[in-house]
């Protein structure tokens, strides 16, 4: 099981500096960051931008892996967020995780005054994914939906350099045949309406959506276990990082479901559902 950590970027660089070494020095294989502009859980904080966070992560890093959790595909057209992606990946020696997900409206809003309905939202994400894919095999041009790319001259990385790993976030249907079709991996939290699910309940809802990517796998010819299944804990009534005995089940139970990372909150971050003692993550990633 590989384990990733949270590092919200809503504290001055020198101390999220610290937060990237630790999370590297206790042994995780991943940090994430947000890629919000707004976020109900840092209201009335900073919050840095998130590719610029990773790619100062991957100055004081070496081997940790590097990602969005995810990337908000209503803040992003295709050239640009390659053109970001492919810098950290080439700043950190190819340790990118590009997590990718329709985003929210509240960051919609603040970009542009917009508020997309959720099917403007899925349209903007399948669009982001299919013009990445353009990006990367080095189109000048390219047509989606509501997206579209004309006229670009410039390599879609650097020489020697291959495409981040592209992890998408996926609840719904349609989500899920994209995940299927394009994505080296999958992430969930459950969903938006997960997060006031009891335990087993949420753990049976995960069950489901695990059977439903499988589905959408077959739909598309491709082999479900070469997906790799990201799951986010922590937003729900699952707090993994309150105990060892908390986190070490909550491992297990992912593991059950076919799971094979699973991510949750650092212990620096100040709100306080997300609290956590830095003893707990040591211990537990110490027995692994």
């Amino acid at each position: 099981m590989r384990l990733g950590v949270v590092i919200v970027q809503t504290r001055p660089w020198d101390r999220l500096a610290q937060d990237f070494r630790w999370a590297e020095e206790v042994g995780y294989d991943a940090a994430y960051v947000y890629d919000h502009l707004t976020h109900f859980t840092a209201v009335g904080g900073w919050l840095g931008d998130g590719f610029e966070t990773l790619t100062a992560a991957a100055t004081v890093t070496s081997r940790i892996e590097l990602g969005p959790l995810v990337a908000s595909a209503t803040l992003h057209s295709p050239v640009a967020l390659a053109r970001r992606a492919a810098t950290v990946q080439d700043v950190s020696g190819g340790r990118l995780v590009l997590g990718l997900g329709s985003g929210a409206r509240t960051c919609a809003g603040a970009d542009r005054g917009a508020s997309p309905t959720p099917k403007e939202m899925f349209e903007r994400l399948a669009d982001v994914v299919e013009g990445l894919e353009a990006v990367w095999a080095g189109a000048s041009e390219w047509q989606g939906r509501s997206l579209s790319f004309t006229g670009v001259e410039t390599l879609p990385l650097p020489p020697g350099a291959e495409p981040p790993y592209l992890l998408l976030a996926a609840h719904g249907p349609k989500a899920l045949e994209l995940t299927a079709r394009y994505a080296d991996g999958w992430n969930t939290y459950g969903g938006p309406t997960s997060t006031t699910l009891e335990p087993e309940t949420f753990w049976a809802t995960l069950r489901q959506q695990a059977g439903r990517l499988d589905d959408a796998c077959e739909r598309v010819g491709r082999d479900p276990a070469t997906l790799r299944r990201s799951l986010l804990l922590g937003f729900g009534t699952i707090r993994p990082t309150e105990s060892v005995a908390a986190y070490q089940d909550a491992i297990g139970r992912a593991q059950e479901l076919g799971f094979e990372e699973l991510v949750v909150w650092g212990p620096n971050e100040t709100p306080d559902r997300f609290s956590s003692r830095a003893e707990v993550h040591a211990e537990v990633l110490a027995g692994r």
